[in-house]
């Protein structure tokens, strides 16, 4: 029994392999083996972006988010189910007392001739199940599993959230920055059309660039109001987030200089092995192989050592003595010998779900790599862009200036200003909407790194 008690059906785990290049296609840099580490400490990789309120709110969303709460109970569920299982490794110990007092049937096949008795016991119970085929070792390596994978999942919502609020606190600047571009263009083209009015006036200039100055002015209005809007929605999610109503949230409008952080990603292996959906999925594919082990033990008998003893009498003078003593002690064994095939369907459901996991295993290990190269490569062109951007921005106020000046000298018609109005407005808020696509897919490249590096990793080019 000892030789047979180190015995496991559970088949050998067996991580499947997920074919990856040598390099990121983004960097070319290679890759190693990974595995899951996702208990190294992350660093507060929010801090990066220069922006003190973004330290506050996340201070709060911890604090109050219900969609963290509920992840936290669900891992307290896990951890719980775990120790349940784990108790089955140790012997199960009970008592019992009772005091009866009994009256017997007259119409009994052998009447008793004591018709009104009393009966006391006292005594204990122990049980063990010897775990000769690994099952319970194995639901307990099953449990334990499945209580790492909710604590994986517990980081991952926090991964998740906190990146959910810094991605909307960006945009939320991001409208800040647009708001006050288009109020700017506002008096600008209030300017205009008050100029385009006293040409008017003056004979000089149409109707027709008069209505053209109030369309131009107009639109902007209309654009200024949308913003609004937007960041009004951004400000709710915040407030969601952080577990508050939006009714009884804001954040007041400012133009602040977000960093984009020079993200390291020449170590994407080591990074990736600290996400923890990763870890997650790994870890349910353990539990998923050590419940195929549970399946298949239920082939063998099940064999138990039970004990139990006590006193029992029906007179309180001798009922805690040697002649009221009771005891029993022996072997049990249990063997199903016929179910219908019920085992065997046990069996091939435990390999079924293990396929499964295996399966959503690979699929997060790949996402997870397109995630990075996908953020990866949007940094990359957005950078670029961005550099060709400022570039229009620069030429379209210098033809702004330009077409006014023409303008007000009556070599041109108010149409060429508006073109250049039109443009001007327009490489602006694509500059604005380039820096926030920007620091928006740094956001998205951390979480997908796992959240945090080592603060001693070489950093990426700017």
């Amino acid at each position: 029994m000892v030789a047979l008690s180190g015995c496991s059906f559970a088949p050998t785990m067996k991580t499947p392999e997920v074919a990856t290049a040598a390099a990121y296609k983004e960097i070319g840099t290679p890759w190693t083996e990974a595995k899951p580490a996702d208990r190294l400490p992350r660093d507060e990789w929010w801090s990066l972006y220069g922006d003190p309120k973004l330290g506050e709110l996340q201070t709060r969303l911890i604090a109050g988010s219900p969609d963290l709460a509920a992840a936290l109970a669900n891992y307290e569920q896990a951890q719980a189910y775990s120790d349940f299982q784990r108790g089955d490794l140790f012997p199960q110990i009970g008592g019992s007392a009772s005091l009866q007092r009994s009256q017997s049937s007259n119409n009994a096949a052998n009447p008793s001739p004591v018709k009104l008795y009393d009966t006391r016991s006292v005594g204990f119970s122990a049980s063990y199940e010897l775990d000769l085929w690994g099952r319970v070792r194995n639901e307990v390596a099953a449990g334990n599993a499945q209580a790492e994978a909710a604590a994986d999942d517990l980081e991952n919502a926090r991964l998740s959230l906190i990146a959910q609020l810094v991605d909307d606190y960006i945009v939320l600047r991001g409208l800040d920055r647009d708001s006050a571009i288009l109020n700017d263009t506002v008096k600008a083209y209030q300017r205009a059309l008050d100029l385009t009015n006293e040409r008017h006036r003056g004979g000089i200039a149409p109707g027709l660039d008069v209505a053209r100055a109030q369309t131009q002015l107009d639109m902007a209005r209309s654009q200024a109001e949308q913003t609004l809007a937007q960041r009004a929605l951004a400000e709710h999610a915040i407030a969601a987030l952080i577990g508050v109503s939006p009714s009884q949230f804001s954040i007041e409008p400012a133009i602040v200089d977000i960093k984009l952080p020079a993200v390291p990603v020449d170590v994407p292996s080591l990074l990736l092995q600290r996400r923890p959906d990763i870890a997650a999925a790994q870890r349910r594919m353990e539990a998923a192989n050590a419940n195929i082990g549970v399946a298949r033990a239920a082939f063998f008998p099940s064999i138990s050592l039970g004990a139990s003893g006590g006193y029992l009498s029906s007179q309180a003078g001798n009922w805690l003595t040697q002649p009221s003593s009771f005891w029993a002690i022996g072997p049990a064994a249990l063997l199903t010998i016929f179910d219908g095939g019920k085992r065997s369907a046990s069996v091939k459901q435990a390999r079924a779900i293990f396929d499964q996991t295996s399966a959503k295993y690979r699929s997060t290990v790949l996402g997870a790599f397109t995630q990075v190269e996908d953020n990866l490569a949007l940094l990359n062109h957005y950078r670029d862009a961005s550099v060709a951007e400022k570039s229009a921005v620069e030429a379209a106020q210098r033809s702004l200036n330009f077409s006014l000046d023409r303008y007000r000298e009556g070599a041109v018609n108010y149409l060429d200003v508006v073109t250049s109005q039109t443009a001007a407005l327009q490489t602006q808020r694509d500059a604005l909407s380039l820096d926030t696509r920007q620091l928006r897919a740094s956001v998205a490249l951390i979480r997908a790194l796992g959240g945090g590096w080592d603060a001693q990793a070489p950093l990426a080019r700017n």
